[in-house]
């Protein structure tokens, strides 16, 4: 019996390298992870898909997503952006906005330039890579921690691993962090974001995962599975 998946109402997901590997071509879906996602929904169990996807709006994430196969909608995706909209209102600050050639909708909320040069503020994720189906990439984090010594400032960052993020997934799907379990293929962001929030936290086999993320100093995942359709049929076993 596994302790980790009792007294459970809620899974929040990541999202790439859990349910898809990304790439140019799209991406292709995780063997089984279109299943365990139907059989989440079928059980009862609340659940959120918590992403630090950037390079696109939710509402075309969604659809490359359905596209695959998976039962997903926009209401259910846990975003930076949304994050970072509702900060610069709630601050009443004016950004400055670097974004992807073409676009048209907030997708990388990468920093506030105020009165003072050195006033740069709010980072979408400090991701230091992530997984494509031709190997990893550099994210943004790398930027993020370069932008941060030019400036002498330290960023805020909106999108996973931040506390506020987790916690607004949380109250989004009314579960409080004790019943609900974090899915994740990043052992920094996911896992160890979750439980600093007070949630369970597991690390699946697959996405930009690594043996030495197994040896890591400071996060030690609930448990580990090889991919998200072992975790389902664990925690749904003990409903």
């Amino acid at each position: 019996m596994a302790a980790w998946a009792r007294a459970v109402r809620g899974l929040l997901l990541d999202v790439s390298g859990v349910l898809y590997d990304s790439g140019g071509d799209g991406g292709v879906p995780i063997a089984g992870s279109v299943e365990a996602v139907r059989r989440i929904k079928a059980s009862g169990l609340k659940l959120r898909f918590c992403t630090n996807e950037t390079q696109a709006t939710r509402e075309k994430f969604v659809k490359k997503l359905q596209g695959m196969g998976f039962d997903i909608s926009v209401a259910e995706v846990t975003a930076p952006a949304p994050a970072a909209c509702r900060i610069l209102k709630e601050r009443s600050l004016r950004p400055h906005l670097l974004v992807h050639n073409g676009r048209t909708k907030l997708q990388q909320t990468l920093g506030h330039v105020g009165g003072h040069p050195r006033k740069m503020w709010a980072f979408a994720t400090e991701q230091r890579y992530y997984k494509e189906t031709d190997g990893l990439k550099l994210d943004v984090g790398a930027y993020m921690k370069a932008l941060e010594y030019a400036c002498d400032v330290q960023a805020e960052v909106v999108g996973k691993p931040a506390k506020m993020f987790f916690e607004s997934a949380l109250a989004e799907m009314g579960v409080p962090p004790q019943q609900a379990i974090m899915i994740g293929d990043d052992i920094v962001n996911d896992v160890g974001g979750a439980q600093r929030c007070g949630m369970r936290a597991l690390q699946v086999r697959t996405g930009k995962y690594r043996p030495c993320d197994e040896n890591h100093p400071h996060v030690k995942p609930d448990a580990y599975v090889n991919n998200l359709a072992e975790a389902v049929d664990i925690i749904l076993q003990q409903l």
